[in-house]
């Protein structure tokens, strides 16, 4: 049962993945990229990391993805709706990605991958959480500070038009 909700689960994330970015409209492609992200927080889940898969929809979804949607809604009179969408390179590009696909699955595939099944310690999040604020201090205010200059940008921006 678990493996066909991994594979339900993988078939949405990788689905949702090609529309985002072989869709022409950007916001259908950012509500694509927000089933991706459930996706993956299915995943997590699947794998017993509840709290990354918490994290996963407020962050990626509840922040990234919002802001994506909310800079495309701001600038959409920005954008020239008369460029040609249509790239002549963009054969060559998808024959350099298939071929690029087809040889990490040829690498993947050869690969014996070592199969442990361990118990998940109880105080996993307690640690993550001490990693935070101990040995990931730094990564972590950097990234913090990251998504406060997001925010402060996105509002100048939004004031710039009123």
């Amino acid at each position: 049962m678990q493996i066909a909700v991994f594979i339900l689960l993988s078939l949405i994330t990788l689905g949702a993945a090609v529309m985002v970015v072989t869709t022409q409209n950007l916001l259908r492609a950012a509500l694509w990229l927000i089933l991706a992200f459930f996706g993956i927080a299915g995943i997590f889940i699947l794998l017993h990391a509840e709290f990354l898969a918490v994290v996963q929809v407020l962050i990626y979804v509840g922040a990234i993805a919002i802001l994506m949607i909310f800079a495309i809604m701001l600038t959409r009179n920005v954008m020239d709706p008369t460029q040609p969408r249509f790239n002549r390179q963009w054969g060559l590009v998808g024959g350099f990605a298939a071929l690029l696909f087809i040889g990490l699955t040829a690498i993947v595939t050869r690969i014996s991958w070592p199969v442990t099944i361990g118990e998940v310690p109880a105080d996993a999040i307690s640690r993550l959480g001490a990693d935070f604020v101990g040995a990931y201090t730094v990564p972590f205010e950097i990234a913090s500070v990251l998504l406060v200059a997001a925010m402060i940008g996105a509002i100048i921006i939004a004031r710039e038009r009123e």
